[in-house]
């Protein structure tokens, strides 16, 4: 019998009254495939974070949330600072640099004080920018997960952007810095027989999620769903059962890491 993880966290879903869907939609799918808690991640450009603190208020331990605001306003700092106070686990950010005078960005800054872990949304060329890696280098008390491995939110088919994606995993040498795990439909392309003979994706996973095993190690990855995106795709309970099974082979500890224990260290437990 494969190791299974004890309790599942999903890390990356999103919410919202007026776009996507409710919470109440995401219970249902976590109740029926077993997740026990998700960390709600703000749409970007969405500034009002108030639905997500009425989530974690109305259902206790099952939600935390990350929040979005707005980098470019004058009073972004202080703004993720109350939103510190107020109970967000996390701030969701674009990757950055630092200013020409070698000071941090303010709301990068406010989340170092405020000891924010960073959820960073961007694509894999932004990852891998030189001046991104300054950033991080500059913040080694807080750490920052970069969003579907990485910036892999499509499957790729070319030498050049499968390098662009391992120039992303070289900032593992930074010890701060983690991975988002998606659902492979987030990676790989349906297999064409896919209806015919339960094989989604030809009974393959994809070498990045090998990988980004690799480069991190298990206590650096976590699994996220992106609800209700991935309904879209392989759907809910697929994105978690097939993320499973692409890492069948490692022992009950990194299960219990990749899809539980990293995401609370960092969320709740911060």
């Amino acid at each position: 019998m494969r190791p299974q993880a004890t309790m599942i966290v999903d890390s990356h879903a999103h919410v919202s009254p007026c776009w996507y869907e409710p919470v109440e939609t995401l219970l249902h799918h976590m109740d029926r495939h077993g997740v026990e808690t998700a960390v709600l991640t703000q749409m970007i450009g969405q500034v009002d974070n108030g639905y997500q603190q009425d989530c974690v208020s109305r259902y206790g331990e099952r939600f935390l949330s990350v929040v979005w605001v707005d980098a470019q306003a004058p009073e972004a700092g202080a703004t993720v600072e109350r939103l510190a106070y107020a109970g967000a686990a996390g701030v969701r950010l674009r990757p950055g640099a630092c200013l020409p005078d070698g000071t941090l960005p303010d709301v990068w800054r406010a989340a170092q004080q405020c000891g924010l872990p960073v959820s960073c949304v961007g694509s894999a060329e932004a990852f891998a920018a030189p001046a991104f890696a300054g950033l991080l280098a500059a913040l080694p008390e807080i750490t920052v997960v970069l969003e579907h491995l990485g910036g892999s939110s499509a499957p790729v088919d070319t030498d050049e952007a499968l390098a662009l994606r391992q120039a992303v995993f070289s900032l593992a040498r930074l010890p701060n810095v983690m991975l988002k795990l998606p659902g492979m439909g987030e990676l790989m392309p349906r297999s064409p027989t896919a209806l015919r003979d339960g094989e989604p994706f030809g009974g393959r996973s994809h070498p990045l999620v090998e990988q980004a095993l690799v480069a991190f190690g298990a206590r650096r990855l976590m699994w996220g769903s992106d609800f209700p995106v991935v309904s879209a795709r392989e759907g809910y309970g697929n994105a978690l059962k097939f993320a499973m099974q692409s890492l069948a082979g490692q022992p009950a500890q990194a299960l219990d890491d990749i899809f539980c224990r990293n995401a609370l260290r960092v969320f709740r437990e911060r």
